[in-house]
């Protein structure tokens, strides 16, 4: 099960929080014991905290997960405008903060993954572990930008159904290469039912205005900050390739690196066993140190 907590983020904006597995026994915000390390978990755009309920399940037994709804995504406020990467990362530092979790380990997907280095970066006291998942360093340009907005108009919104929303993520979208059930379900998550059938939780204009901010800028120097041990996670066949990913362990000052075969961007929905098999060494060693 998941428990809601909302937290408030910059500016006020309301975020939802999900807490996974039992909560805290006693009323205290810290685990005095350090039997339960905090994990939050943080995914990317257009994603939403449900993305990783298999995940924080399974880290339950033995960490305080939780996963939050960035601000614009699931059951957080989705304001018109603000939606920087300043006012991403203060999001992240007030959940740490208010949800008692630092230090904790942050376990992001692309965006999230970026918004996650920032704050450990800024705010080395909050954060002991780091994970990215399928996120690149380098810059990514404006024809990207364009690529993406021609991609959401593309989509052939609203869906009749659900099943609709499968098919036409998991096969008939033109990003996709070959059949992908997983992909489906994924965008599946993101839709939410209304009178002329089922459209996203988030706003388009508003995931456009979120990528703006981090597509034309390399972020290279934030992540040579990180000093806490840090994993880096790709897909074999998702966006980030291995001698980008390589060289970003090579700027990190405790990197470390690992592949997850038969996957793609979303790689801890391609491939949830192998996934889990690839950080389970990494969380185990923040575990004993």
């Amino acid at each position: 099960m998941a428990r809601r907590i909302d937290v408030t983020g910059a500016g006020g904006v309301r975020l939802a929080a999900w807490e996974f597995g039992d909560p805290p026994k006693t009323d205290r915000t810290h685990d005095e014991s350090g039997d339960l390390p905090g994990v939050l978990l943080l995914h990317g755009l257009m994603g939403r905290a449900s993305h990783w309920a298999r995940t924080a399940r399974w880290l339950s037994a033995r960490h305080r997960a939780v996963a939050l709804d960035q601000r614009g995504h699931g059951r957080s406020d989705k304001p018109p405008r603000a939606y920087t990467r300043e006012a991403y990362v203060e999001d992240l530092e007030a959940a740490l903060e208010q949800l008692g979790l630092g230090p904790a380990v942050l376990i992001g997907h692309a965006m999230g993954a970026l918004t996650a280095w920032q704050l450990a970066a800024k705010r080395p006291d909050l954060v002991r572990g780091l994970i990215i998942c399928d996120m690149r360093a380098s810059a990514l340009g404006g024809a990207s930008q364009h690529t993406w907005a021609e991609w959401f108009r593309a989509w052939p919104a609203p869906f009749a159904t659900l099943a609709d929303v499968r098919k036409w993520f998991g096969e008939d979208d033109p990003w996709v290469e070959r059949p992908n059930p997983a992909r489906g379900d994924f965008y599946a998550e993101v839709m939410a039912e209304s009178p002329d059938g089922w459209r996203p939780v988030f706003e388009p204009e508003q995931m456009l205005r979120s990528r703006e901010t981090w597509v034309h800028d390399a972020h290279w120097e934030e992540l040579a900050q990180v000093r806490c041990p840090a994993l880096v996670v790709r897909g074999l066949d998702g966006e980030l390739g291995r001698a980008e990913a390589q060289e970003m362990v090579r700027v990190l000052p405790r990197g470390q690196y690992a592949e997850v075969a038969d996957a793609g961007h979303l790689v801890h929905y391609d491939q949830p066993e192998a996934w889990r098999a690839a950080i389970e060494p990494f969380l185990d060693s923040l575990r004993e140190s």
